[in-house]
């Protein structure tokens, strides 16, 4: 079973959203829920892919949407009958490949829980939220359950992530629970070289590409959108040009390398000067 977690700024279940949550569907049950007010009529867009929606701003970010679709799941009694539950947000597009593999792969680790991506943070490594998948051993114990219900609001994201997301692994070495993940990226990796990832073949990238390092990741979304599926590749636009806007997108993916070698100048002269080498 998979519980997404969703966010759009205007409420709007786009293609982008319904071709992540139909890939899901055909591999498991999916419950979705969306930090945000979405109207029926946009919530009926993925209903046919779902075995629940749930839909409503708490301001909780990830895991207060994950929270909610566990309560659902765990209050309708099927949590049982799952060998696996995964934790999912759309902060990504994607799927870029097939997922079935990636699911089968992480499930052989025969871990108790395991992760897309782990980030190897020196002080404390830790499964990346935006994709986690746990075994019985987690998700029906009852630190898990209380795990879960203690979600609240935060002040700032900066809490989410420590109190929830490195929280979680946390819980587990806590636990003495077992976890592997499929890629290592360090630091932000996962923003920054998502070209090169995506030739590491993880089938996702980050949605924030799009603002980040003074438009110097143009060419690398670029050069994605160009080898994955041409519905895909058209449903990332349309979310990226609906969220930042038809003339930051036209500005962002030129192929003009001395364009692209400007902005990666632009953008390490600004992070020397306000951050220090």
């Amino acid at each position: 079973m998979f519980l997404f977690a969703g966010y759009d700024a205007h409420g709007v279940i786009d293609k982008a959203l319904i071709y992540y949550v139909r890939a899901l569907s055909k591999l498991g049950d999916v419950i979705v829920c969306t930090d945000c007010d979405c109207a029926k009529s946009e919530i009926k867009k993925i209903e046919k892919y779902t075995i629940g929606t749930i839909s409503g701003r708490h301001g909780e970010y990830d895991f207060g949407s994950y929270k909610r679709a566990y309560m659902y799941a765990h209050d309708a009694r099927i949590l049982p009958q799952y060998d696996y539950v995964y934790l999912i947000n759309d902060s990504v597009y994607g799927p870029l490949e097939p997922l079935a593999q990636y699911l089968l792969k992480m499930e052989s680790f025969g871990t108790d829980a395991f992760g897309m991506v782990c980030n190897p943070n020196r002080h404390e490594a830790y499964i990346q939220s935006w994709f986690i998948g746990c075994a019985k051993s987690v998700f029906l114990s009852k630190w898990f359950d209380e795990f879960m219900r203690s979600v609240t609001h935060q002040p700032d994201k900066g809490s989410v992530t420590y109190l929830y997301e490195h929280g979680f692994t946390r819980m587990l070495n806590k636990n003495n629970k077992t976890w592997q993940c499929i890629y290592s990226v360090p630091n932000r990796g996962i923003y920054n070289r998502i070209k090169k990832l995506y030739l590491r073949g993880l089938p996702f990238f980050k949605k924030n590409a799009f603002i980040r390092h003074n438009g110097a990741l143009g060419a690398q979304i670029a050069y994605i959108l160009r080898h994955i599926p041409d519905d895909l590749a058209r449903a990332i636009m349309t979310n990226a040009t609906r969220t930042w806007g038809d003339e930051h997108i036209h500005w962002l993916l030129t192929r003009n390398p001395i364009k692209i070698f400007i902005r990666n100048i632009k953008y390490a002269t600004h992070k020397i000067l306000h951050e220090g080498l």
